[in-house]
Order: structure tokens, then sequence, then C-alpha cells
């Protein structure tokens, strides 16, 4: 019966990656997907059960301990004048309760509660760098995608170049090394064409890879479309994003709770030399054989009861105290210094997003302007060629200078759209494709 739900469960799995891989996926399926089936972020989630095993395991100190306990022995005396064989059982109930431990207890709920909130922030967390790591990965398929729609055109453009030449060069107008020229051209762009292709297959592995998927599955990425004012929109104040950046990092929220339960820590540590109080109480007895009674008049005769107090005072511990407290001291120090760190590293992630942002703005524009050039070069050397004007040099010159300007405006488009992404993203914590 297990067996059939496991295979049952299997099917269903598969079927649902089918109906996944039979759509195109936009970036908010991608996250969705990656939230129930990334395997990394599956793991923090065992680590935040984990912490909360650990905090009821911490609560259950406050609760007595009780437990049941029997002995049973046999003595053989070879030489013995009375009894050569004797047989001795003992029976108890022992209870046992913490009455004070210098705050130990108190202290290690408080500190497992704040490592339960620090388990969960990490798993947000995790699932927050797979989102900007989903983000990049999409954006890198995005350009790879449209990067083989102008190596196409290119080779559709260079093909034509070629039977062109081929036709002039049976007419006798241009020479067989000018078509031989052309024709390399055309291969050249050809074996780019297969290259760009199979890049853009490498950045779906990316996007499998961090999906889950298998490598069989089918994966189509839905089209995005930005305009050129989107590209080139103003950016919001750095000091402002920062600020955000800075309300809304879940590591910095998980290092300011690492640093409050180094505090518990110290106090734990300098519950060393506090005194402990206990509680016990038992209740036994025993029978032994042979003896002068029965089984049951030695039973409640060796009945007793017992309740008892134990106070201890910690004198000389071996320094275990002093170095508790001076090891929670340095991790202390260590989380501030954790803490510290992060706010630096973010004030220089949010300030390099800006300026590769703004540079990819700037190359956007410049790049617009050379393509249009680019373009119009292109169409004249197409018809001076034609005519006999230019030789192959200069029309493949102009060839490879209209697609060096249609990557550089690609890549700056790209380039100027992830950075505003990212900004937006340290902002408010949440990424969208609009």
């Amino acid at each position: 019966m297990r067996r059939q739900r496991m295979i049952i469960s299997a099917m269903l799995a598969a079927t649902s990656v089918v109906g996944w891989s039979q759509q195109a996926w936009t970036y908010a399926d991608c996250v969705d997907y990656a939230r129930a089936h990334n395997i990394s972020l599956q793991k923090m989630r065992l680590n935040e059960t984990t912490a909360e095993i650990d905090l009821e395991e911490s609560k259950a100190q406050w609760q007595p301990t009780l437990d049941f306990a029997t002995s049973h022995g046999y003595t053989n005396s070879p030489w013995g004048e009375d009894r050569k064989n004797f047989y001795n059982g003992q029976v108890g109930v022992n209870a046992g309760w913490t009455v004070w431990n210098g705050g130990v207890r108190e202290n290690t709920i408080k500190r497992d509660e704040l490592q339960t909130q620090i388990s969960r922030l990490n798993t947000d967390d995790a699932f927050r760098t797979l989102e900007t790591d989903l983000l990049q990965v999409y954006f890198n398929i995005l350009y790879a995608r449209e990067s083989i729609g102008i190596y196409r055109e290119a080779v559709e453009l260079s093909k034509a170049q070629a039977e062109r030449s081929k036709a002039l060069m049976e007419a006798g107008r241009v020479s067989r090394v000018d078509y031989s020229q052309l024709q390399s051209q055309y291969m050249q762009d050809s074996y780019a064409l297969v290259n760009a292709q199979g890049t853009y297959e490498e950045r779906l592995m990316e996007l499998k890879r961090l999906l889950e998927l298998g490598l069989d599955s089918g994966l189509t990425i839905a089209e995005v479309e930005w305009t050129a004012e989107q590209v080139l929109a103003s950016l919001p104040p750095m000091d402002e994003s920062y600020r955000l950046a800075v309300m809304t990092d879940l590591q910095l929220k998980s290092l300011d709770l690492a640093k409050q339960s180094s505090e518990v820590d110290v106090d734990i540590a300098k519950a060393g030399k506090k005194p402990r109080i206990a509680l016990s109480a038992g209740v036994s007895t025993g029978y032994s054989a042979p003896g002068g009674d029965g089984f049951g008049t030695q039973l409640k005769r060796g009945l007793n009861e017992s309740i008892g107090l134990t106070l201890s005072i910690p004198i000389f511990d071996q320094k275990k105290t002093k170095s508790a407290v001076a090891r929670a001291r340095v991790q202390q120090l260590n989380s501030q210094l954790d803490m510290d760190q992060r706010y630096t590293d973010l004030a220089q992630i949010v300030e390099k997003w800006y300026i590769d942002t703004r540079s990819a703005q700037s190359r956007f524009t410049a790049a617009q302007e050379q393509l249009s050039a680019a373009e119009l070069t292109n169409e004249l050397t197409n018809e001076q060629f034609a005519l006999g004007l230019v030789n192959p040099v200069d029309l493949m010159m102009a060839h490879n200078d209209l697609i060096e300007a249609q990557h550089t405006l690609l890549q700056s488009k790209y380039m100027a759209m992830l950075g505003k992404k990212m900004i937006d993203y340290y902002r408010t914590a949440t990424v969208t494709m609009n």
C-alpha cells in the first residue's frame, strides 16, 4: 500500500512538472515553483524545524523528572555459614525538579526563541537570495534569446549578400575572391548563431538547476518587453534606497537577533557562579530471599518515602565560568562587528547597482545613436556594393558594425533594466518584471 502511494505521488509530481513545462514561464512562475521545489530552500526549512524542536526541549526543562528504577542481584557465598545463596531486589520511583539554577533555564528558552526567529529569517533570506538569482538568470535567458534573433537576421543578410555576389561573379562583375570573402562572412555569422543558441541552452540549464527541474524538462520563457522610456527612467535618490534597504534587509534583522542571543549567552555563562536549588523525592521498597518473611510482608516493611532539598553553591570551578563569560563576550563583540560589516556591504551593494545602472543607461542612449548610424551605413553600403562602388571588405565592415551596434544596445538595455529591478528589490524586498 505504501509503495502504491509513493508511485501515485511520483506520478502526480511528474504531471505537475509536465503541466508547468507546457506553458511559457514568467518570472513569477519561476519564483513560485522554486519556492516549493528548490532543495537548498527545503534544507533551510529543515533547519527551522530543528530550531523549533530545540525550543520545545528548552521549555520542557521546567517540568519535573520522573523515573522508575529496579535492581536485582544474586550473591553466591560458597563458604558462608548460614546462607550461601542470597537474592536481593529493589524497586523505586524517583522524582526531581530544579527550583533554581541561576537563570539558565529561563535564558536558554529566551536564547532558543531568538534562534528560532533567526532560523526563520535565514529561510526567508535564502528565498530572497533565490529570487535575485532567478532574476539574473532570467535576464540572461532573455538577453541570449534576443541575441539569437540578431544573429539570425545577420545570417539571413550575409546569406543574401553571398548569393548576390555569386550571381555577380557568374555575370563577371565581381571576382571569385570577393565572392569567397562574402561566403566566409556568411559562415562566420552562421557559427556565431550556433554559439548564441548554445549560450541560450546553457542559460536555460542554469534556470532548471535553480528550479530543480530535470534536464529533459521542456522550458520556455515568456516574452518581456520594455520601452526606451522605461530603460531611461530616472532612478530614486540613492540615500533613500539605502535607508529602505536597511529597513528591509533580513540579514541585518538576523544579525541583530544574533547579537541579542549573544547577550543572553553572557547571562547563561554568568549563572555558573550562582547557587542552585533542587528538590527530589522518591518511593522505594525491596525484597530478599531467602528471608524470614514472605514477599508481600517484605515489600510492605521495606517501603520507604523520601524527600530532599539540595543547595549547591559553587566556590572554585577551575575558571570554567570566567572562561565561559569571556567567550560569550567575544561572541557578543563579533556579532556587533558582523552587523557593522553588513551595513558597509549593503551601502556598497546599493551604490554599485546605481553606478552600473546609470552607466548602462548612458551606454543605451549612445547605442541608440550608434545603431541608427550603423543601419544607415549598412544600407548605403549595400546599395553601393550592388552598383560596384565598394568592395566586399567595406560591405563586411558595415555588416559587422551593425551587428555590434545591435548587441551594444541590447546589452545596455538589459543591464539597465536589471539594475533598476535590483534597486527596486533593495527598496521594497520584491521583484516584478513590469
